[in-house]
């Protein structure tokens, strides 16, 4: 199916034609076109603009610089929506998770992973995912739809709420300092979406999160990883996880739709890499499987030529889960042998285990709970 077919066959709802229209999610042109409507000149957008994305207001009667005729008369219109959080969840590192519902009642997860030097926010794409790679628990749960730009922007804009950073403060003074698409689904599936959103998100008049602090990570849809470098120029990061066709037909099933060959040239095409800039190559660490020197040092030689950065991850177990993950020494010597072929390798820390919230663990509370609920009947 190609990234087009996918996105209208899984698109977000509509939303119903007697309800109030939700003004976040759309572009600034979208925004200036609804207060034409109402019959307001470019001016009230850009108020709009700096009420909803850099103070964060969720209610018009706040939005004190608009007289109050006007603050009722878009409170009758349109609505200022964000996802409910269902679900709060602490990692006693730190770590918080949001399961986050949506007006249909779909969930999707949120993380947001805070560290000495910078604050990163795990943003979901889709609820479920599509590629059913055998080491991700997201990928065992099926692919629902798409989340429009207005759900992708509110799980930002909810976080921000939860962690106090209204208005936007001074770069030095942010908690959420970077942003990864590295939730749920595979965000060049829903590309229109997510490039809407994340205009708005790095917009300098509102939450201004630069494009170098944004990282979109694919697990290898080659059509679209052009254009998302050249619309959107943000950081990429590929899922890699084999160096072998073999090995990554198995473990993501996309490689058979577009293998290593291909996925590489794309990557040496992608605008904007370069050694200052370097892609990042994710590669869970899978006992017995992909870990061996034999595959480290194939891993450099398939590297050679691209202005690269591999991050090791430590497989993060979930029930069920069908690999086990590499011993610390054999992750140690993977890394050693990247490093010394000058290729940086840090092996990451996993973080937020304890509540399900490190890589490759993210599946929607509902979405196990319905499956508990369905064995649990079928062996009745």
């Amino acid at each position: 199916m190609s990234s087009l077919a996918h996105a209208e066959k899984f698109a977000p709802p509509a939303e119903p034609a007697t309800a109030r229209r939700n003004l976040i999610g759309l572009s600034r042109q979208e925004l200036e076109a609804e207060m034409a409507g109402l019959g307001e000149k470019p001016f009230r957008a850009r108020q709009l603009w700096h009420w909803i994305y850099h103070r964060g207001v969720a209610d018009f009667a706040e939005m004190t610089t608009l007289s109050k005729a006007f603050r009722a008369r878009l409170a009758e219109t349109y609505c200022l929506a964000r996802p409910e959080a269902s679900l709060d969840q602490l990692s006693s590192d730190g770590t918080r998770k949001w399961l986050l519902r949506f007006a249909d009642g779909q969930e999707a997860e949120c993380v947001f992973i805070p560290d000495e030097e910078r604050g990163t926010l795990c943003v979901s794409s889709q609820v479920g995912c599509t590629l059913t790679c055998r080491f991700c628990h997201t990928g065992t749960q099926r692919l629902v739809r798409n989340l429009s730009a207005a759900e992708i922007v509110g799980q930002v804009m909810l976080a921000r709420d939860c962690l106090g950073e209204w208005p936007t403060p001074s770069g030095e003074e942010r908690r959420i300092t970077n942003i990864v698409l590295m939730g749920m689904g595979e965000p060049l599936y829903n590309f229109d979406n997510v490039a809407q959103a994340m205009r708005i998100v790095m917009d300098g008049e509102g939450i201004s999160i630069s494009k170098r602090r944004i990282t979109l990570s694919t697990a290898g849809v080659v059509p679209m990883m052009e254009r998302c470098g050249r619309e959107l120029d943000v950081n990429l990061a590929v899922s890699l996880h084999a160096v072998t066709d073999e090995i990554r037909d198995v473990i993501v099933p996309l490689n058979k739709k577009y293998p290593l060959a291909a996925l590489l040239e794309a990557c040496r095409a992608y605008p904007g890499a370069h050694n200052a800039r370097r892609i990042t190559f994710e590669y869970v660490m899978l006992k017995d499987v992909n870990d061996g020197a034999e595959q480290a040092h194939a891993l450099v030689a398939l590297l050679r030529d691209l202005p690269a950065k591999v991050n090791l991850i430590p497989f993060n177990p979930w029930p069920g889960a069908p690999y086990a993950t590499s011993e610390p020494a054999t992750v140690k010597a993977f890394s050693d042998i990247l490093f010394e072929a000058g290729i940086s390798a840090p092996i990451r820390r996993p973080r937020g285990r304890d509540i399900m919230a490190a890589c490759g663990q993210l599946k929607s509370a509902s979405e196990r709970q319905r499956k508990r609920e369905t064995e649990t009947t079928a062996t009745a």
